[in-house]
């Protein structure tokens, strides 16, 4: 069960088990859908990072990329293994915060940080605000003259790398929304200079997600490492990337690979500060979602139907960036395949379409699918498209499942409205 958490087994009753909780009880007590994260793989892809690139590089630093996932209860998690975070909002900063983060670890990023917000991070005393372009420089001036606050900084640059993974999911291009043209760098360097409360530590680049290749990270961290030489700063933070097996046949780099490799090409070098923001990598594989399957539609000659209770709602990235997951009939995930389905969701688009080809044991009504590897992006990504309320979300470690995220109630959806 390579795509799904180091805990998953088949228990004695013949269900998937999940860090020692049966996916059946777990429908049943929490209801569906239901996100799952095991708290044993994610502790240990956070002590796999650290001890790998401390190990290659010792002055390295993990810091976790929030949008991934982005709960209190996950986050402290995260941050008692030592991680500092990667946050894109004043929202994500908050649960950070709120999770018992130090501060001083955590790295804001985004292409158009609101004055409030910067305002906000500076009063609490950020380690480091990400800048991405002369817009927001000018901000954090104004706002450090205003408060006497100083801001230390990172400028992103796009670095011209081209990874082979989605188009949507390809940051470092020339052509992206994100990070400082190259050939603009002197100037902004330059400014920077001429601030009082601005200080320039080092260079940030991220050149995509759910990468394979190697070769890509390599080439970004030689490109930065040339660039802090020539403007001597002392951090490079390489963002983060790392693709996981959304399949059985997906085949990406171990931490150590890439720790290795990444270290290897500073090695010797360089003794400034190494920083990565893994996200995907660390998450991503922890998470299962379970559903219950609902009605079936066969069409002759076409294919057959299963529908479940969620779908595009509690996971956009198939309709998004048609990506792909492996599953199991949770009360039966041993039982010989025997038909190839497509599994839909319950969404009122014709493009909610969860798993597009899968071959399942025959599918009965009340039939608990698992989902692998949804620990990334579904819970962050989550809407309440057709006022349908958001799932719970339960920690399961060694028998124990606690509630993290309560399941949103029809008062909840609500909760904003007037009249």
């Amino acid at each position: 069960m390579r795509s799904f958490p180091d805990t998953a087994k088949v228990n004695l009753r013949g269900h998937l088990d999940i860090g020692g909780c049966d996916a059946v009880d777990l429908a049943k007590e929490f209801g569906t859908p239901l996100y799952v994260m095991d708290e044993a793989t994610l502790r240990e892809r956070c002590r796999r990072y650290i001890k790998n690139f401390h190990s290659y590089y010792p002055n390295s630093a993990v810091v976790f990329a929030s949008k991934a996932l982005s709960t209190v209860g996950a986050s402290r998690i995260i941050a008692s293994e030592g991680l500092g975070f990667d946050v894109a909002s004043g929202g994500e900063l908050y649960t950070v915060l709120k999770a018992g983060a130090d501060p001083k670890t955590v790295y804001f990023h985004g292409n158009n940080k609101s004055p409030k917000e910067i305002k906000e991070a500076l009063e609490l005393g950020i380690g480091r605000f990400v800048v991405d372009n002369e817009w927001e420089l000018a901000n954090l001036d104004k706002i450090t003259r205003e408060t006497g606050l100083r801001a230390h900084i990172l400028f992103r640059i796009n670095p011209g790398i081209e990874a082979h993974t989605h188009e949507f999911i390809q940051t470092g291009k020339i052509d992206s929304k994100f990070g400082i043209a190259q050939d603009q760098l002197d100037s902004m360097v330059q400014l920077v200079g001429k601030m009082k409360l601005v200080d320039l530590v080092g260079l940030h680049a991220h050149i995509g997600s759910q990468i394979f290749d190697i070769k890509p990270f390599v080439a970004e961290v030689e490109l930065l490492l040339g660039l802090i030489t020539k403007y001597d700063l002392a951090e490079i933070n390489i963002g983060g990337g790392l693709g996981i097996a959304y399949l059985p046949q997906h085949n990406p780099p171990s931490i150590e690979h890439f720790a290795r490799e990444i270290g290897q090409a500073l090695k010797d070098k360089t003794m400034a500060k190494l920083v990565l923001e893994p996200g995907r990598s660390i998450v991503g594989t922890a998470g299962v979602t379970l559903y219950t399957i609902g009605g079936t539609k066969y069409i002759p000659g076409i294919r057959k139907y299963i529908f479940i209770d969620g779908g595009m709602s509690d996971n956009p990235r198939p309709i998004l960036y048609d990506a792909v997951y492996d599953a199991v009939l949770g009360n039966k995930p041993e039982a010989a395949p025997e038909e190839e389905v497509r599994v839909a969701g319950r969404f009122c688009e014709s493009g909610d379409i969860l798993i597009k080809q899968i071959k399942l044991p025959k599918v009965e009504v009340g039939d608990i699918l698992a989902v692998a590897c949804t620990g990334a992006y579904n819970y962050s990504m989550a809407s309440n498209y057709n006022r349908v309320g958001r799932p719970a979300m339960v920690m399961v470690n060694e028998g124990d499942a606690s509630v993290v995220v309560k399941r949103e109630s029809y008062e909840d959806l609500i909760l904003n409205d007037t009249l």
